[in-house]
């Protein structure tokens, strides 16, 4: 008797096959853990936006840390986005946790699910505080070294102007407007004309003080 060839399994079948094998957590406990699959992610994905989130309250928020750090670089930019990314996943813990009472998961359960979002909390501070530091150190190094950049400027300016010489401070390759630089020496005068008024009247001795009784 011929022998019937079998007909060949596809691709398609062994996943379904496959699928059938799996079917997911059985136990209670096993279905109260997916469940919280959920809420875990998002706190350490690349993406700090979940798609249940607003998108737009999320660009919202990153403006708030564009206005108020004003960066000026592009690695200052970077941590400014940084921070952003970072307190927005710490403003969805007490969400999570919220959501996790609402649950009425098993005790033992609900303890470890808040642990571990403690765990997560305390990591992004600290990401937080290390990223501000050294944005604040870059922005401060930074801003030393226009304050720098910008006297030596009005120092060439009040120069070349008591010579009566044009200048372009991009000659010199400031990046500072012309009249930045001049509002910047006018400062400069108008500071070192009061700090000279203020050490007559209140730092230096008074005459009085060397006359004989």
């Amino acid at each position: 008797m011929a022998s019937t060839a079998s007909a060949p399994i596809s691709r398609t079948q062994i996943n379904r096959a496959n699928a059938q094998l799996s079917t997911g957590p059985r136990t209670e406990a096993g279905k109260q853990r997916a469940s919280l699959n959920a809420l875990r992610h998002g706190l350490t994905a690349q993406n700090p936006v979940l798609p249940s989130e607003n998108l737009a309250a999320f660009q919202r928020h990153v403006q708030q840390f564009l206005d108020e750090y004003q960066p000026a670089a592009a690695t200052e930019t970077q941590f400014v986005h940084e921070l952003a990314n970072l307190a927005w996943r710490q403003n969805r813990i007490p969400l999570l946790e919220a959501g996790l009472l609402d649950q009425n998961l098993a005790p033992q359960l609900t303890i470890q699910s808040l642990s571990t979002l403690g765990i997560h909390s305390q990591r992004l501070s600290r990401q937080f505080q290390k990223t501000l530091e050294q944005l604040r150190a870059l922005q401060s190094e930074r801003r030393e070294r226009e304050q720098k950049d910008l006297k030596d400027a009005a120092g060439i300016f009040e120069y070349r102007k008591h010579k009566g010489i044009p200048w372009d401070p991009a000659e010199d390759g400031f990046v500072f407007s012309k009249e930045e630089v001049e509002r910047h020496a006018q400062r400069l005068i108008h500071l070192g004309e009061s700090r000279q008024v203020a050490y007559h009247r209140f730092t230096a001795p008074s005459p009085q003080l060397f006359k004989w009784a």
